[in-house]
């Protein structure tokens, strides 16, 4: 009787407040639930994506291979053939050509790529020859035509071939005993737009010295009025040397550079390209 009481008390004096109690249990259980199963597919989803994002970017590019005809090095020389990749632009080539042939003593402003184009006409076959650009990407350009093939023009209606090309420059004579004692000057070729930088990394290469070019600095110097001037690191030699009215009065000379001379609080003066000094 007491156990009998006991439970009926309890359901009778809770009865109104277990009620909403177990629907509240209920809807949070359908809820949570239906949030499972609404999220659960799409968290797999999106790590899928993203798998498959990560995934595309670990493939790499393929790569095309480009004959380059490179008889401006050498009459040695034929063609190179060169595995390049849809980014690489005519100056990595050529950069790379110099390093294969181990001409990095050579100014690679001097070279160009060239793409010589034969279209199938009616008649006789039309040649077409266009200089390319630094930044342009021969491997794009290659895609627009097909590669040279055996026998002349085949069964394309056209066919095209890469060529290494000479610049027009001129030579700019450095004294250059600081880089190896007893060594007097070095002539190098090189191009209206090779700066003064890239003339000592040149004048290093000649060299095979590993040391970097910011260490060394270019002097103009003058004889006859008795001053010494020194060249910034991106004005352009060949063009200051033309504006000399005599080369016997003008000489570049190549210098350690101290670090009193280096920077200038910090930055170059960009008022003034030149610096001035008495020569004694």
């Amino acid at each position: 009787m007491l156990k009998h009481v006991h439970i009926s008390s309890c359901v009778s004096s809770s009865h109104s407040c277990r009620t909403p109690a177990r629907d509240t249990v209920s809807l949070s259980s359908t809820l949570t639930s239906s949030s499972t199963a609404e999220h659960g597919p799409l968290s797999s989803r999106s790590s899928s994506t993203s798998s498959l994002r990560d995934a595309s970017l670990l493939v790499k590019p393929p790569k095309i291979v480009v004959k380059v005809y490179v008889r401006a090095l050498s009459n040695n020389l034929k063609y190179r053939t060169l595995s390049v990749g849809p980014q690489t632009t005519c100056r990595e080539i050529v950069c790379a050509l110099l390093n294969k042939f181990r001409m990095k003593h050579r100014d690679p402003n001097l070279y160009c790529l060239s793409m010589e184009v034969w279209i199938r006409g009616k008649g006789l076959p039309i040649r077409t020859v266009m200089v390319l650009d630094d930044e342009a990407r021969p491997s794009e350009l290659q895609a627009c035509h097909p590669c040279e093939k055996i026998g002349f023009l085949s069964n394309s209606p056209s066919v095209c071939k890469f060529v290494l090309q000479m610049r027009r420059g001129g030579l700019v004579k450095v004294f250059d005993s600081c880089l190896m004692t007893g060594s007097m000057y070095k002539s190098l070729l090189v191009s209206d737009k090779t700066t003064t930088e890239e003339l000592i990394q040149l004048l290093l290469h000649c060299y095979n010295s590993k040391e970097r070019p910011n260490k060394f600095a270019l002097f103009q110097i003058s004889s006859v009025h008795k001053y010494e001037t020194k060249i910034h690191p991106k004005d352009h030699p060949l063009l200051i040397q033309r504006t000399w009215p005599s080369k016997d009065h003008f000489a570049f000379h190549l210098r350690r550079n101290p670090d009193c001379f280096q920077r200038r609080r910090g930055k170059w003066d960009t008022g003034s390209s030149l610096c001035y000094c008495l020569y004694i």
